[in-house]
């Protein structure tokens, strides 16, 4: 009898697992497979390759804008409401996308709906993964598994949305994207919420619209780099004062006794600060990356759809080989180790495509670069996630969970806004080189920040398990 509850607990759990990882999955797609569809949008709707960079630019914002905001509401309405919540929301957005007239359709339905439903689901993914396994190690199995399928996504997204764009359209990777949410919405009939959620908790509005409006801002100013270097400026300043206040009134918020939307108390751990720089910069490099090489492809070497997304197939071997080991990894080596190994192999894949793509016209010599891209991905994705996620105990899991989202997704909108800008300003193979060195320069200061973090993690002093320990344990 103990033995038939144990198999079919462990088997919810799976199936939890499965549901948390294929929601990473759909939302890290989102945001890459639109880089073949270029050409195939801008001509059905009769826009740019500027309009359709904004599209994608705007719904990995709004992430990053709503991702702190939504981890605090896990707290008020609880972990499972927020993800069931989300995925609506996100399935309402993509068949929206599929039946889009026009540019602006396509914008409120990809970039506003879908970024708000992956605001609302995304946090509770990290939140559930941290709480059901509660050590190193396990916890360590089950980011990899989620980051695997992020990725994968990722990477994979220009592949599928290749695909499924060449065989049928571009309407129906999205109507591909709802279905995918239907499965998830299936598979979480078998999640419990580990934390009772606290309708007394009180939401901070007026921070949610300062730091947003903040972030917004400045993306928004870099953006407009390649045509108004005055509007860029204004922006940027606009951007950085907005955030400013934020700040300052969080600040003051805290002093009087009141609950702000993101305690300064998290910057406070080191630790997780340079984890979160390192996630940041990983998130940049890989849509930077994808951004580039994809518009690269199509623009300037008239690839399509499907020779674009097979050329990234070597991106998503390479990101699949390693992540899939995170565990074992986990195991062997320090989280330091391997944060730095993944920065040192991806610059090296930067590098490889400028070099090859410069001597050679053929599509294979943008697979060496892409490889290492992924497996240097792979190795970093997992140990930056479980860095920050266990520096702090189970009740600030939502606060850190929305920050950590938020600089990831923040780290995608950079990525597609400074590397797509060089790019769409000259769109030739010298803008390509600067695009592509840009992002290796970046990434040095990732690489930077991960030879700081601490050289080893005990996994029997994670704040998770000296909570539950009590001090003096």
């Amino acid at each position: 009898m103990a033995e038939t509850v144990e198999r079919e607990r462990a088997a919810g759990q799976r199936k939890v697992l499965a549901a948390l990882a294929l929601a990473q999955f759909i939302c890290s797609f989102a945001g890459s497979n639109m880089n073949v569809m270029i050409n195939d949008i801008s001509t059905d709707l009769d826009t740019t390759v500027q309009g359709v960079q904004v599209a994608i630019t705007v719904f990995l914002l709004v992430m990053a804008a709503l991702m702190i905001p939504g981890g605090k509401l896990t707290d008020r309405y609880g972990r499972k409401r927020c993800f069931l919540t989300g995925l609506v929301v996100y399935a309402i957005g993509a068949l929206l996308s599929a039946a889009s007239p026009g540019l602006g359709v396509l914008i409120l339905g990809n970039s506003i709906l879908e970024g708000v439903g992956t605001a609302l689901l995304i946090p509770p993914v990290y939140i559930l993964a941290t709480l059901l396994y509660p050590d190193v190690t396990s916890r360590a199995r089950a980011f990899g598994i989620i980051m695997a399928l992020g990725g994968i996504g990722a990477a994979a997204g220009p592949l599928i949305g290749g695909l499924i764009t060449t065989a049928v359209s571009w309407r129906a990777a999205f109507v591909f994207q709802a279905l995918i949410i239907a499965v998830i919405v299936v598979l979480s009939r078998h999640m419990d919420d580990p934390l009772p959620p606290d309708p007394t908790r009180v939401f901070d509005t007026l921070g949610a619209v300062l730091s947003s409006a903040g972030l917004i801002l400045v993306v928004m100013g870099i953006l407009a780099a390649d045509n108004d270097i005055w509007l860029m400026i204004a922006l940027l300043v606009l951007g950085t004062g907005v955030l400013w206040w934020f700040f300052r009134y969080v600040r003051a918020r805290e002093a009087s006794g009141r609950e702000p939307l993101l305690s300064l108390s998290l910057f406070r751990n080191r630790t997780s600060n340079l984890g979160l720089v390192t996630q940041n910069v990983q998130w940049l490099m890989l849509m930077g990356v994808s951004f580039t090489v994809a518009a690269y492809l199509q623009v300037v070497r008239h690839y399509d759809a499907i020779q674009t997304g097979v050329i990234f197939t070597a991106a998503t071997l390479g990101l699949l080989l390693t992540s899939l080991s995170a565990e074992r990894l986990a195991e062997r080596r320090s989280q330091r180790a391997l944060v730095m190994t993944g920065f040192v192999v991806c610059i090296l894949g930067v590098v490889v495509l400028v070099i090859l793509a410069a001597a050679f016209t053929t599509a294979w010599a943008f697979v060496p670069g892409l490889l290492l891209i992924g497996l240097g991905l792979g190795v970093m994705l997992t140990p930056s996630v479980n860095v920050v996620q266990s520096s702090f105990p189970e009740e600030r899991q939502g606060e850190i969970s929305g920050l950590s989202r938020s600089v990831s997704n923040l780290g995608s909108s950079f990525g597609t806004a400074i590397a797509g800008t060089i790019l769409v300003s000259g769109l030739s193979k010298g803008a390509y080189a600067a695009a592509m060195l840009s992002l290796a320069v970046i990434g040095l200061a990732g690489l930077a920040a991960a030879a700081r973090l601490p050289r080893q993690t005990d996994p029997a002093h994670t704040p998770q398990r000296a909570a539950r320990q009590g001090p003096g344990a």
